[in-house]
């Protein structure tokens, strides 16, 4: 399969199974703003951090030793390991749980959501296939617009405070946009994705570990409650272990620009899942959201558009 993608160009275009991949990180990678908002309760963010990435490292490399999946010995392997995990881990964690001390989960959703549009460009100076065009940055900044409607207006209440916080979260959309580019290697060095997840969160969870360490008082891990707990964990199987296995199979078969189009899904994926599970109601700003998201992702992925452009006119009269 890898030597496959080896040989042809990524596809700007995503079929079913890509979308099914896309929707489902969309759900599993989105939770984890709400198990964040539980945990800041009682731990710190670099402690979050560090124990979330090191449970999903246990976890991913149990999946990789099962399943008899071959582990790369080099020293280029280790070291692209190395800088994803600082790319796609460490920093963005870090400084998305570290903002949402200061602003809202629904704020912190919308600035992470810049992170196609980052992606857009980063991408388009640094891969060949996978150039900036105006339908993907336009599709990109709609489908932010829609995001902004989604959350509604309380969201962005506090958008003129918290300066550092937020430049915070959108520091990791940057990150995260740097991280898809770079993860492009993997398939070019014949790994496979799942073992790319383990090796970055192995990497990740060798320098949390030893920066919690240094600044953390252990006992603070003791005297958590089960709630934290459950949290910390969920957060560590569904939204790192799990979607990282996603999101490096999105990545090789979709290319960078899409697979970071989860984030424009996150939120809607969060107010869905809150009217089936919590009863919540949807209003009209979130239909609205929801049309403005789905256009952005329609005017990127571009098929719809080129089918209307090729219908054949009727003749005149």
């Amino acid at each position: 399969m890898l030597a496959a993608m080896n040989s042809t160009a990524i596809s700007s275009r995503m079929g079913l199974a890509q979308w099914s991949m896309l929707l489902l990180l969309s759900i599993v990678w989105g939770g984890s703003y709400f198990f964040v908002e539980i945990a800041l309760l009682e731990w710190s963010p670099l402690l979050i951090v560090a124990v979330r990435v090191a449970i999903a490292t246990v976890v991913i490399w149990g999946i990789v030793l099962a399943a008899g999946l071959p582990i790369p010995r080099s020293r280029a392997a280790w070291s692209a390991f190395l800088w994803m995990g600082l790319l796609n881990n460490v920093i963005p964690f870090l400084l998305i749980v570290w903002g949402q001390q200061e602003i809202e989960s629904g704020l912190a959703a919308i600035l992470n959501a810049a992170a196609p549009i980052f992606s857009v460009i980063v991408a388009g100076i640094w891969l060949k296939d996978e150039p900036v065009t105006r339908a993907r940055l336009l599709g990109a900044a709609l489908g932010l617009i829609g995001v902004a409607v989604l959350i509604g207006p309380s969201a962005l209440a506090g958008l003129d405070a918290n300066l550092l916080a937020q430049l915070a979260v959108l520091g990791a959309a940057l990150a995260y946009a740097f991280a898809g580019v770079y993860a492009r290697r993997f398939p070019r060095m014949n790994i496979d994705p799942i073992v790319a997840a383990a090796g970055q969160l192995l990497m990740s969870s060798l320098l949390l570990i030893a920066l919690a360490m240094v600044f953390e008082v252990p006992s603070q891990i003791l005297d958590s409650s089960a709630r934290v707990w459950i949290a910390v964990v969920c957060m560590a199987v569904f939204s790192t272990a799990l979607a990282y296995i996603l999101y490096f199979r999105l990545l090789a078969t979709a290319g960078a620009t899409n697979a970071i189009l989860v984030t424009l899904l996150i939120p809607v994926t969060a107010v869905l899942l809150g009217t089936i599970l919590l009863g919540e109601r949807l209003q009209w700003g979130h239909f609205l959201g929801m049309i403005v998201i789905g256009l952005g992702l329609s005017v990127i992925d571009g098929r719809l558009w080129q089918r209307l452009r090729r219908r054949p006119q009727a003749p005149s009269p």
